[in-house]
């Protein structure tokens, strides 16, 4: 099989209680009616859910077949042998605010607590007031933290970030976050769907009783050191880097050949893209696979902007 095109997959809706519609309004997506669509999962290689090219020459193929089976052809060489695409790529709708959570980080001592996952977001679109929240006001206790969750005052110890369109922050394994009600935001992950409940804004579910949470796991997990953080230095100056995946942004002012695209996975942030004899517009994700690394990247009539978010070579 050769790879001579980009690759774009069907995105996977997930309805969410908290979700809404600004995938539809925002970024033009045609939503399942009705539904509130909090997840879009766009590139994921999970048991329970499969990314399937929808577009060019290899139509049909399932991305844990191109890892599988042709992983040089498409990543490149040297990228870590795991049995799954090793990342998870999203874009999440908080039309209200997400619960407040916290997921392992893989070092946690004794029995392991599920599957690592450390995140990365980027702000898509972010109405009047939205904020990020991450890490804790002031160093906690247990016995402090525990006594909150009691009294249900949680809220008053996370640290409160507002935020806008091009931000962008790093959440660890063993940060306390949540997402904040008007945020629309591209999330780069570990592959994992691991995620325990620590808070819940005192709010009712669907049925009328408040959510279950998951303290004991998340007391194990939790950081209760992690104080303020900070967003992350702007993209345009200072690429992210991790132990996961490498994220940059791109300009793109006229027709150019991207050193290092190739295996890359992009997100159209504004503009429209084509590359070969595709087009994507923005909120379009898509692979550039290794063997088409000589295609050029041409913007329309104004310019362009990307992410580009490659994975780490092993050494």
């Amino acid at each position: 099989m050769f790879f001579s095109e980009p690759l774009s997959f069907a995105p996977i809706y997930q309805e969410r209680v908290w979700g809404g519609r600004a995938l539809e309004h925002t970024l033009g997506r045609q939503l399942p009616f009705s539904k509130h669509i909090g997840e879009s999962w766009e590139v994921v290689d999970r048991p329970e859910a499969q990314s399937v090219v929808h577009g060019g020459l290899q139509q049909g193929v399932d991305l844990h077949t191109l890892w599988a089976q042709h992983r040089e052809e498409v990543f490149g060489k040297g990228v870590e042998a795991s049995e799954r695409f090793p990342l998870l790529v999203k874009i999440l709708d908080a039309q209200e605010a997400l619960s407040v959570q916290v997921h392992p980080s893989g070092k946690e001592k004794g029995k392991p607590l599920g599957e690592p996952k450390s995140e990365w977001w980027y702000v898509l679109h972010a109405e009047p007031d939205a904020a990020l929240f991450a890490g804790f006001t002031r160093s906690l206790s247990r016995p402090e933290f525990e006594a909150a969750i009691t009294e249900g005052s949680v809220e008053n110890l996370l640290h409160r970030i507002p935020v806008k369109a091009g931000d962008s922050i790093y959440v660890p394994g063993g940060r306390c976050h949540a997402i904040g009600a008007g945020c629309l935001i591209a999330e780069i992950q570990q592959n994992s769907d691991t995620t325990f409940r620590v808070f819940d804004w005192n709010r009712l579910g669907t049925d009328g009783q408040p959510r279950a949470l998951h303290l004991p796991e998340s007391l194990a997990c939790l950081d209760l050191l992690d104080v303020a953080p900070t967003l992350a230095p702007g993209l345009s100056e200072t690429p992210f880097s991790c132990a996961f995946f490498d994220v940059e942004k791109i300009h793109l002012r006229e027709a150019s050949r991207l050193p290092k695209a190739g295996g890359a996975i992009f997100l159209v942030l504004s503009g429209v893209v084509s590359v070969g004899s595709q087009q994507f517009s923005k909120g379009n994700w898509f692979v550039l696979p290794v063997q088409a690394a000589n295609l050029a990247f041409c913007p329309g009539s104004e310019s362009a902007a990307l992410l580009q978010v490659r994975l780490p070579v092993v050494k």
